[in-house]
């Protein structure tokens, strides 16, 4: 049997899916309409793609623990600046202070 998630692992679950979504925002509100149905699908697809080859807990690479976390650090600044170019510049860094905050706690119990 697996162990109950912490309260860490979901936080960094519900940052991960707040990243997706708000790319797909991004994608479909901030591109004039035949790139909006491309950006809206692509970028998350993108994402999600990047962070199933190397952050997931399955990952397909397995890579150092410092490289798993840039890319999930780049995963929220992507979200980071996609609220930033939509006028949201607090939602931004909001979603900043708390995504990497988890990260880093959730990074710091694989490492022990």
């Amino acid at each position: 049997m697996r162990p109950r998630p912490s309260a860490v692992e979901i936080g960094s679950v519900v940052c991960g899916l707040f990243a997706f979504v708000t790319l797909a925002i991004w994608g479909f509100t901030a591109w004039p309409l035949p790139w909006n149905i491309v950006a809206g699908i692509g970028a998350p697809a993108l994402a999600i793609i990047v962070w199933a080859l190397f952050v997931s807990p399955r990952a397909v690479l397995a890579v150092h623990p410092f490289v798993r976390a840039l890319v999930e650090l780049f995963v929220y600044a992507a979200a980071t600046v996609a609220w930033w170019s939509m006028g949201q510049a607090l939602i931004g860094l909001v979603f900043a202070i708390v995504a990497v905050t988890f990260g880093a706690l959730n990074g710091r119990r694989r490492l022990a």
